[in-house]
């Protein structure tokens, strides 16, 4: 008996139509398009079935395993891989601070991923690099070379050619890249300054989150840090404190602070909590400098608060370290 469960308009603009062999008696319907469509993996085959893009005999059939035999007709709508769509230029809003020959200085929001990703295959930052900068498809991750989380904003450089991108690499790999963060943390830190040197790798008990506790494949991460000021929201011990990043390691300042028992403001993965206006992590990118790939002077930029961090903080009461 068909399976007509999924009844959609199926375009035969796009369609393929194959006819099973007379000799092949009751094979799954995944295993006989395999052997018919074999540029195709059967994962991807199997993905199309499902999702009520394969049809049997005019027949939309959503069971992989659904037997067919010598003379069926079977009707494929092949459909693109979420991943195809990683690199495809598309018009996305981001700040650019200044643009230059060798780079590009860009001022990431809150809430746009910086690279495509499982779950984010589109509409990235990388997304609307290509769309507003067409050459960077000629260069490694379309000049991305180090990224900040989806919900922290600030400033990125990215290469626009190959040879600042090996530059932009080399110096982040040496260290001399200066990469300065605002936070806005739970309690008051003490001492008012200090360094936090603790290796983090993944979570072993939860896959999205980073840790400094048993780590799985611990690298190096060593962030300092110093207390701007500290004072109270919404009754909650709050401080406003200056990052600086040594190593570049996934959530590392998330990771450092909470370590100290000072999770970020509404970071909620690290045990923070949302307070007044803040509902994501209070984390800025606010000043960048490098050295120019070729002409070796050193670039510096500062970007201002956004309006959330800064609603948050006039909001707050606060008094003098």
């Amino acid at each position: 008996m068909h399976d007509s469960s999924h009844p959609e308009d199926l375009s035969d603009e796009f369609s393929i139509e194959l006819e099973v062999p007379s000799d092949v008696l009751g094979v799954r319907l995944d295993k006989q398009l395999s052997l018919l469509l074999n540029e195709h993996s059967r994962a991807r085959l199997q993905t199309w079935i499902e999702s009520g893009h394969v049809r049997v005999n005019g027949v939309v059939q959503t069971r992989s395993r659904f037997p067919v035999s010598g003379g069926d007709v079977l009707t494929v709508t092949p459909q693109a891989c979420e991943q195809e769509s990683a690199y495809t230029p598309q018009p996305v809003e981001f700040e650019v601070v200044q643009e230059q020959e060798q780079w590009i200085v860009v001022n990431k929001p809150a809430g746009l991923v910086v690279h495509p990703g499982a779950g984010n295959w589109s509409h990235t930052l990388l997304n609307g690099l290509l769309f507003r900068y067409p050459e960077l498809a000629g260069v490694a991750r379309a000049g991305i070379v180090h990224r900040l989380d989806k919900d922290t904003s600030g400033l990125m450089v990215v290469a626009r050619t190959d040879i600042s991108q090996t530059s932009l690499v080399r110096q982040l790999q040496a260290r001399t890249v200066s990469r300065q963060y605002l936070a806005i943390t739970h309690g008051h830190l003490i001492p008012l300054t200090g360094r936090v040197d603790r290796p983090i790798g993944r979570d072993a008990r939860v896959a999205v989150r980073m840790t400094v506790q048993r780590p799985i494949a611990p690298k190096e991460a060593i962030t300092d840090y110093a207390v701007e000021r500290t004072g109270q929201a919404d009754g909650v011990d709050v401080s406003q404190v200056q990052c600086a990043l040594h190593t570049g390691r996934t959530h590392q300042i998330r990771v450092h602070l909470a370590s100290l028992g000072h999770p970020l403001v509404a970071d909620v993965l690290y045990g923070g909590r949302e307070l007044g206006t803040a509902c994501r992590q209070m984390l800025h990118a606010r000043k960048l400098s490098f050295e120019d790939p070729v002409s070796q002077q050193k670039q510096s930029f500062e970007s201002p608060l956004p309006a959330d961090m800064e609603r948050f903080l006039g909001q707050a009461h606060w008094k003098a370290t």
